[in-house]
């Protein structure tokens, strides 16, 4: 079953949490994403004119903060809706109330019991240019973004010491991804897989309804991969469990996603697993390995993250290498830990 990544977003007032969700509905390539908001007032008049040719793919909440007017099991039936197969959505992504508690929304996703979704991450919005009155006003701002799995820095062009602000936020964020953006132009990519274009199916994308030449004129399009890197690491030679557990137990700052497969070989040879890792969030999902092949056979990952040294995370893949040709009974249990098990969520 193909699983829908659950994206919180979550910011102060003021901090272009709107700004940035817009963004990635006009250019999230041919990916349907289903936003989670809490009233369509501050969203671009625009993008929900067009919200009834996507269906049901915009949820609107307008009684107040999401966090504390929706409980688990309510969240539940509005990310069931945007996860119905019919829907053909990639990506949901709530848009927390610029109030809100981004620890009990994150607990809300995490507590889900669909088994469509998971938890794609916490995303929080930082306004460069009002940081320090931000912090001033809201100190649990400090907290908020050592919870984060990303954090966007926006509205950097208009901050008079975007440098420092960014050196803060680092020092706060601790191991997560930082990423600096001005009009809350982030390449999709780093949130999300794009679909490609050829294969958007059924119902039309926000795309299909807003070519916007040049962005406005900003042409800034063609530099938004300049805010992160990506290494993408293929390996014939199966990987030791307990080393591939250590590389991801200390996977370093700025390390924000990990996505792929992986062999364990003598470990498992019945089942290839697939690897979702968002900020701390780690889960592997066993599945038989497809045709029957032993050449066939390949760990295939790719690592997404800022400021990351991506020939030194090669190095430490290259030494998870380990072709044993028989199993050590023990090894396969830290992997089982992070095998998905709704009854234990």
């Amino acid at each position: 079953m193909r699983q829908i990544p659950v994206i919180v977003l979550a910011g102060f007032l003021g901090s272009g949490k709107t700004t940035l969700l817009n963004h990635l509905l006009h250019r999230g390539g041919g990916s349907r994403i289903g936003a989670v908001v809490n009233d369509f007032g501050s969203i671009e008049i625009d993008a929900m004119a067009v919200a009834g040719a996507l269906g049901d793919s915009t949820v609107s909440l307008g009684n107040g903060c999401l966090c504390c007017a929706v409980d688990a099991s309510e969240l539940d039936v509005y990310l069931g809706r945007l996860a119905q197969p019919s829907a053909r959505i990639d990506v949901i992504v709530i848009e927390a109330s610029g109030l809100a508690e981004p620890q009990e929304l994150v607990r809300m996703v995490l507590a889900s019991e669909d088994p469509r979704i998971v938890y794609g991450g916490l995303v929080e919005v930082v306004d460069a240019a009002e940081f320090d009155g931000t912090r001033e006003k809201h100190p649990e701002i400090d907290r908020h973004l050592a919870l984060a799995d990303l954090v966007v820095v926006n509205k950097i062009d208009r901050a008079a010491e975007g440098e420092r602000v960014l050196r803060v936020v680092r020092e706060l964020a601790g191991r997560a991804a930082v990423v600096p953006a001005s009009y809350g132009r982030i390449d999709p990519e780093f949130l999300f897989d794009c679909r490609p274009t050829e294969e958007r199916i059924g119902q039309l994308s926000f795309d299909d309804l807003h070519e916007r030449e040049g962005d406005e004129g900003h042409g800034h399009a063609a530099h938004l991969h300049s805010a992160y890197q990506s290494l993408s690491f293929t390996s014939e030679v199966p990987l030791s469990p307990r080393r591939l557990l250590d590389f991801l137990d200390s996977r370093p700052e700025g390390l924000y996603r990990i996505k792929g497969y992986v062999d364990f070989g003598a470990h498992d040879r019945v089942n290839r697993y697939a690897v979702h890792a968002v900020g701390r969030f780690l889960r592997f999902y066993p599945e038989p390995w497809p045709g029957s092949g032993a050449d066939e056979r390949l760990s295939q990952l790719v690592l997404i993250g800022s400021g990351i040294d991506t020939a030194a995370l090669a190095k430490e893949l290259e030494a998870c290498k380990e072709d044993a040709p028989h199993a050590d009974e023990h090894s396969m249990w830290g992997v089982l830990r992070y095998v998905q098990d709704k009854g234990s969520e």
